[in-house]
């Protein structure tokens, strides 16, 4: 019995290290780096804000059905699912880099998006399996906070491409192989054998996370803004490039940041660090309008964005695991399946709005809704939700 542990234990520094590196390929260098590369894609193929709203909202689409599949299948199926995430990603990130037309760097683009939804609860369940319970909270925390660093790195190699931003995602490609292969290889405990879980949880079970995903989807409307929109914002504004790639990149470096402040995130518990992260999120969102006369205060409001959609992710990941730590995954899958709905519904109303009423008004608007999810974390918490198995 000891040699497996001991084992187990030395991959454990491992796994962490190819987990955050999945999310951050998944995510950062994938998913998030749409937003990023945006101005160069639409003047080389030449289309506008309406067209990128709408792949943006499909891309969302598709990576809520990445996530339901990892509802339904990340229990059993965890190691499978994470390679998934790398094929699906690694596979529109190709596409894109070769998409000659805008149909198909469309589809290619929606379908890079299907990786990020796949990891997310993959990696709850590999984690799960492979920490002990002590370290389980801390580690979904730091691997979580992988998107920061991807959004560094795909900053990076935008200042470096620019404006050959198909070399870009064929970089990213390869690392998102790479990373999905590695995670595989690590996770050295499977399921336990016995009784499976119900494939579908409990009506109480559902009910217990009526709140959060209200707030869930409300943070993805209000996110949505800077996502899709923050770096077209800062160009049309005038700002340079390079201003606007590092700001890009200041927002990796916040969500880094997650894994210093994990610690303290986790000793405030869900709910409170819930409506903290949100209402940060808020203000650097409203922050943002301001880099418009004073571009240095791009960079540091895309830190504290960063740094706060981040630790919201992992507050979620925190919150559904208080409710029913069995279903921890789950949980997880359904929580961001709802995030990025809200992320599909805000991209979409934020793009007509600055049509309409301009980009301050939306910005305002975006951060507003922000302060709403925020609110729901401050309700007085229930208790776990009973197994149901």
């Amino acid at each position: 019995m000891k040699r497996p542990f001991s084992f187990a234990g030395a991959a454990r520094p491992g796994l962490l290290v190819a987990g955050t590196a999945l999310i951050a390929a998944t995510y950062g260098l994938v998913r998030f780096a749409y937003g990023l590369f945006l101005p160069d894609v639409q003047a080389e193929l030449g289309f506008g804000a309406g067209a990128a709203g709408a792949i943006s909202a499909g891309g969302s689409v598709v990576y809520g059905a990445g996530a339901a599949a990892g509802f339904l299948l990340a229990h059993r199926r965890a190691s499978l699912l994470a390679i998934a995430a790398g094929l699906s990603a690694g596979a529109g990130a190709v596409g894109m880099a070769a998409a000659g037309s805008l149909p198909l760097f469309a589809a290619c683009a929606v379908l890079s998006s299907a990786g990020a939804g796949l990891a997310s609860p993959a990696l709850v369940d590999i984690l799960q399996r492979n920490l002990p319970p002590a370290e389980s909270e801390r580690g979904q925390a730091i691997v979580n906070a992988g998107t920061g660093p991807g959004l560094v790195a795909a900053g990076s190699l935008a200042l470096t491409l620019l404006p050959d931003w198909r070399t870009a995602w064929l970089l990213a490609a390869g690392i998102t192989l790479l990373a999905a292969c590695a995670v595989a290889a690590l996770d050295r405990r499977r399921p336990e054998r016995g009784r499976p879980a119900a494939l579908l949880p409990s009506a109480p079970w559902f009910a217990a996370h009526a709140r959060v995903v209200v707030a869930a989807f409300l943070l993805g409307a209000g996110s949505a803004v800077v996502w899709t929109y923050g770096r077209v914002l800062l160009t049309e504004s005038g700002v340079t490039e390079t201003v606007s790639v590092v700001a890009w990149m200041a927002l990796g470096a916040g969500g880094a940041a997650v894994i210093g402040t994990a610690g303290v995130m986790a000793r405030l518990g869900p709910g409170i660090a819930w409506s903290l992260t949100s209402v940060v999120l808020a203000a650097a969102t409203a922050a943002l309008v301001g880099a418009i006369a004073v571009p240095w205060l791009a960079v540091v409001a895309c830190v504290v964005f960063g740094w706060a959609y981040t630790a919201a992710s992992g507050a979620l990941i925190a919150w559904t695991s208080e409710i029913h730590p069995a279903r921890a995954a789950t949980g997880t899958a359904l929580l961001f399946i709802v995030l990025v709905l809200g992320q599909a519904v805000g991209a979409a109303a934020w793009g007509l709005a600055i049509d309409e009423a301009g980009y301050r008004t939306t910005f305002l608007a975006a951060a507003a809704v922000a302060v709403a999810a925020a609110v729901l974390g401050l309700r007085k918490r229930r208790g776990p939700v009973p197994s149901d198995g």
